[in-house]
């Protein structure tokens, strides 16, 4: 489902509509409840190396085994000031903890710390910490950036000018820096029973499966023993980007487990052209299978021809390292004649370049390209960029293929409004109880103002998905923008409890209940909604207006 952003409704009507109260729960009525860990049959890399030590001793070093853990075990200090937004932030250990603090000279509300509970990220490319508030975990606002070894603001919020504390931290961020990530609990997007994660890093079972029937004599997965496409599914889970991810119906990625079939859980596309295009800093999947290394090789060649998953060259060895592998295929001969004085064949043929999606941090160009000939030909695509599934296949569902174009659609790409419309209405009708479908199609009848259709549509949607807050929030908007304001706050609230971070939500029950002249129940939903983004210009001056006597809405 897109998630799209909700614009605070200053445009209610300023009749007096007695609502329901309805005031967001106070901190300790919405902590966590006490949740036993779910039983799970992941064993973690210790009891691997009971049996495989040598193995498990050279994965301990590797970037993956250190994807994440608590925020102790990596514990960076830093004192940094953002010139955009003006705050001092510091993380800094105190008492055997590792804190964040940020501070505005000025600020009242901008002036606290949160306790880090976790990193994410090896610190080579980069690494933030998580915090929790009320056991909903977000991403520190500052990262780590190994490229250029700097901190900086979190990617997508360079320059901005109010802090970001309210960054979910969501599955689908989570999934490839943990292992046995527990999901978060029903009807929300980033509350977890603590631990979220069963283990640190990326462990042993992420390639090869849960181990607990292994470690008592049983099978577990070999990738070297899988069919081709099996067997890179176990790196494209992390190692493929794709400009569009859709999942299936009632599935997750997290659902997925090695050996399965990837396109169960996911099906991904990518654009034609794309070896005419920049790439993403997690491309390497989609890269690799334009270049003609893999086109010539086919299932033959696959990640592992070149990475060794259970160990990494050192630095002073990596030139040689992968020269190695390029000579395993093209022969000591080809190396005599191919620059015999030049030993590092990735620096021309596989450049670094500048992600276009992660900030100061750069990306291995895995199409292998003749970089004297330039891109190859075979890399070329005629004619306007299509959206494709990847890998290539010609039984995709309709439904997935509606979804993508609507995602497309919904990143600003106003071509694929056309064909994403006529996808979904021809998909609605194959797969009428699908909440995804129901839900995209309720937006563009909603964009196209025919409101009757489009609240029925979100309504069969939340019918079959009650937990979905996307769908919510859109027919809330609807419900408000068509005069019914009392069902427009139910589904606010509703939400609201179960995502007290998403600020515009907060705001419009504010306005409403600001509008109907219940002030303390609009001021609770302000200092509510400053608890999780205490810099939100528009909740500050909200508050500041219904601190007035008389007290005034909107800001």
């Amino acid at each position: 489902m897109t998630k799209r952003i909700i614009l605070v409704l200053l445009l209610m009507s300023a009749a007096v509509v007695r609502l329901n109260s309805g005031r967001p729960q106070s901190n300790d009525a919405a902590r966590l409840p006490a949740v036993a860990a779910p039983e799970t049959s992941y064993v973690g890399n210790d009891a691997c190396a009971r049996c495989h030590e040598a193995i498990s001793e050279s994965y301990s070093h590797t970037s993956m085994a250190h994807a994440s853990g608590p925020a102790t075990d990596e514990p960076r200090t830093v004192d940094f000031v953002d010139p955009g937004s003006r705050v001092h932030y510091r993380i800094f250990s105190d008492a055997g903890q590792l804190w964040l603090s940020f501070e505005r000279p000025g600020d009242s509300f901008v002036n606290g710390k949160r306790k880090l509970l976790y990193f994410v990220g090896s610190g080579r490319r980069g690494l933030t910490y998580l915090f929790a508030v009320d056991g909903f975990l977000f991403e520190s606002p500052i990262n780590w950036y190994g490229d250029k070894k700097l901190w900086d603001m979190a990617p997508a919020y360079q320059g901005t000018r109010e802090i970001p504390l309210n960054l979910p931290a969501f599955t689908s961020c989570l999934y490839c820096h943990v292992s046995d990530l527990r999901p978060p609990l029903p009807g929300t997007e980033n509350r977890y029973a603590m631990p979220f994660q069963g283990h640190g890093g990326v462990t042993c079972e992420r390639c090869h499966g849960p181990g607990a029937s292994h470690v008592k004599g049983g099978p577990i997965v070999n990738p070297a023993h899988l069919a081709a496409d099996r067997r890179d599914a176990i790196c494209m889970q992390c190692h493929l980007e794709g400009k569009i991810a859709v999942e299936r119906p009632g599935l997750h990625l997290s659902n997925y487990k090695p050996g399965d079939d990837l396109s169960t859980y996911v099906r991904y596309f990518v654009l034609s052209d794309l070896a005419t295009r920049d790439l993403g800093a997690v491309s390497q999947v989609e890269a690799l299978a334009q270049s003609t290394c893999k086109q010539k090789s086919g299932d033959s060649m696959s990640c592992t021809s070149c990475h060794d998953p259970h160990s990494e060259p050192s630095p002073e060895n990596k030139v040689a390292y992968y020269r190695k592998k390029c000579l395993s295929c093209h022969g000591a001969s080809f190396a005599e004649k191919h620059h015999p004085n030049q030993a590092d064949c990735a620096g021309c043929h596989m450049p670094a370049s500048r992600s276009t999606d992660v900030a100061h941090t750069q990306v291995t160009d895995h199409r292998i390209l003749r970089r004297h000939l330039g891109v190859d030909g075979a890399l070329q695509s005629a004619g306007d960029p299509e959206l494709v599934p990847f890998p290539r296949s010609e039984q995709v569902d309709l439904r997935d293929r509606a979804l993508a174009w609507q995602m497309l659609a919904q990143k600003g790409d106003a071509e694929a409004r056309g064909k994403a419309e006529r996808l979904l209405r021809q998909a609605v009708m194959n797969n009428p109880d699908d909440p995804a479908v129901l839900a995209e199609l309720g937006y563009v009848e909603q964009q196209h103002g025919r409101a009757d259709s489009a609240r029925a549509l979100y309504q069969r949607a939340i019918t079959r998905d009650p937990d979905t807050l996307d769908v919510a929030i859109d027919l809330a908007v609807l419900e408000a923008s068509s005069g019914h304001l009392g069902a427009a706050v139910k589904l606010w609230q509703s939400v609201f409890a179960r995502a007290p971070y998403r600020s515009n939500v907060g705001l419009n029950l504010a306005e409403a209940f600001c509008k109907s002249g219940q002030y303390d129940s609009a001021r609770s939903y302000l200092l509510r909604v400053l608890e999780f983004d205490p810099d939100s210009a528009h909740a500050k001056l909200s508050l500041q207006r219904l601190n007035q006597v008389p007290p005034a809405c909107g800001p």
